[in-house]
């Protein structure tokens, strides 16, 4: 029997997760928003029963096992840790908090309680052109995998920033083109199964009002973000990621891969790969799969949508067992909290880049936070505005 789910969080992922929930048999139970008006709104218009901006609310439900937390980034470790405490299962939106020390709060509850299921929502890892293209690798179409040389990723996309001002449009609030920095950093784990060593990043603020925001508040979140990494091999990523280029809504992303055997390239949801001699690229996956409901209005791109379709399948999956309340096989790429950390660290080494306009060495905290304890056992306290 599947769980039921409580969402926490009204803005587009929630808009598009809570329909992708209903179609693979999920029950969504109750949505938690910031303002009760905003819960309210979202409720109605997902046709969901209870909606409240009380955390404890939905937590303490016995019909919700499941949370996926889709709210803003610095409520994202406070959830999680107090809803693995509950006994949830729990799948958290990138990025894992605002710092690495929220990142490694997560960690330390999800290895407190082993048997929930403790997520990061990285959906690129199940679009099936990225699966296949990790098949490729490991079967060395293009060579062995520690010859891969040189990864190269280009995403242009329409306005990240949404008609009202929001933590979306505020740097320190992880908002703007590093909120796609870690899914691009997870992407190349992912595939190449290395980390990075150093980065070197750029990072620009080059849309600073809009039509709708343009009073005392401006944008600070960066639109523009180029940046290179070092892997441990060895291997160099140049990545580049574009927001203020190109019309709204408009998405194109292409993720190459150079092997000593030739390359790899997934554009949009298709893999092409060009082998050594051959005069042309060949298609090795085509992407011929529709979603069941309409997306015209997200700003979500589609493949970042049809990737978290699948993981919500592969969630299906996992609670379908007979056997026990979950098994790991069918949600065993998915991107845990540790990978979650790693990726913190990276974009963190990014921003000191921008700063000091040098390579920096990626540093992965091992510091357990001073109220690790009290965290673990009895949650964070209640914060007076929920």
């Amino acid at each position: 029997m599947l769980p039921g789910v409580g969402v926490f969080g009204t803005g587009e992922i929630a808009n598009v997760l809570v329909p992708l929930l209903r179609e693979k048999g999920f029950e969504v139970r109750a949505i938690w928003g910031r303002t009760l008006k905003e819960a309210k709104e979202t409720s109605s218009a997902q046709n969901v029963a209870f909606h409240t901006n009380v955390i404890d609310e939905v937590l303490l439900r016995k019909d919700v096992d499941l949370v996926f937390i889709v709210c803003q980034p610095f409520l994202h470790a406070e959830i999680s840790v107090k809803a693995l405490g509950i006994g949830k299962h729990v799948v958290c939106d990138k990025p894992a908090g605002l710092h690495q020390m929220d990142a490694m709060k997560m960690v330390r509850a999800s290895q407190y309680y082993p048997t929930l299921i403790s997520l990061v929502n990285h959906p690129l890892r199940f679009l099936p052109a990225f699966t296949q293209m990790r098949r490729c690798l490991q079967d060395e179409l293009i060579g062995p995998l520690a010859a891969v040389a040189l990864m190269d990723v280009r995403v242009q996309m329409g306005t990240l920033f949404p008609e009202k001002y929001n933590w979306m449009c505020d740097a320190q609030m992880g908002g703007g083109a590093l909120n796609l920095v870690g899914s691009v950093v997870d992407l190349v784990t992912f595939l190449l199964q290395q980390q990075a060593v150093r980065v070197h990043g750029v990072l620009r603020s080059y849309t600073k009002t809009t039509a709708a925001i343009n009073g005392i508040r401006q944008i600070t979140a960066p639109d523009f973000c180029n940046f290179q990494m070092e892997l441990s091999s060895g291997t160099l990523v140049t990545v580049a990621l574009h927001s203020h280029t190109v019309p709204a809504k408009s998405f194109s992303q292409e993720v190459l891969v150079y092997g000593s055997k030739g390359h790899l390239v997934v554009r949009g949801g298709d893999l092409f790969v060009l082998k050594e001699g051959q005069p042309k690229e060949e298609a090795v996956y085509v992407d011929v799969q529709d979603l069941h409901f309409s997306t015209n209005n997200s700003l979500l791109p589609r493949p970042y949508i049809k990737g978290l379709c699948k993981m919500v399948g592969a969630l299906k999956e996992a609670f379908g067992s007979r056997e026990s309340s979950w098994i790991k096989a069918p949600v065993s790429t998915a991107a845990t909290f540790e990978d979650g950390l790693y990726v913190q660290a990276v974009v963190e080494a990014i921003r000191k880049s921008n700063e000091t306009r040098q390579w920096q060495r990626v540093q992965l905290t091992t510091d357990t936070p001073l109220n690790h304890d009290q965290i673990i056992r009895y949650g964070y306290a209640r914060m007076p505005t929920m």
